[in-house]
């Protein structure tokens, strides 16, 4: 399991002084970039070298706890399923030992012009493989 250390700023929460629901996305969005960058997957080079973007298809939360202003979280990434164009990844966010939001995120390769589903390519499935077991 990678984790990623996110800092919770002013930007982050509403005006009852909590963190926005939907800012849990944000920082799952920079775990899983951060865990790919770990892995040598650059998305960007992947993109403009490749013309492979990877797509968020489905995601599903469960809000368990609130984090609030200077908190220091960590957002974790875990991936369940990883297929031939896709992945599914378990992703949680923690405050210590307290669990916050539990969340499965649903990942696509698509094209980049034509926005249709692509093969992940055989170097990067290589490095993802380890990370969980190849389905599909």
């Amino acid at each position: 399991m990678f984790e990623w250390p996110v800092r919770v700023y002013w930007e982050d929460t509403d005006a009852g002084g909590i963190v926005f629901y939907a800012n849990y996305l944000k920082f799952m969005e920079r775990a899983r970039t951060e865990w790919l960058r770990q892995l040598n997957i650059h998305q960007q080079a992947l993109a403009e070298q490749q013309g492979l973007i990877f797509v968020v298809t489905d995601a599903q939360l469960r809000y368990l706890a609130s984090a609030r202003l200077d908190d220091a979280l960590q957002v974790s990434v875990e991936p369940v399923e990883i297929g031939r164009s896709r992945l599914r990844l378990r992703q949680r966010c923690r405050l210590g030992d307290q669990w916050l939001c539990d969340g499965t995120i649903s990942v696509a390769c698509i094209d980049r012009a034509q926005h249709r589903p692509r093969r992940i390519p055989t170097d990067i499935l290589a490095r993802l493989q380890p990370q969980a077991d190849l389905t599909e």
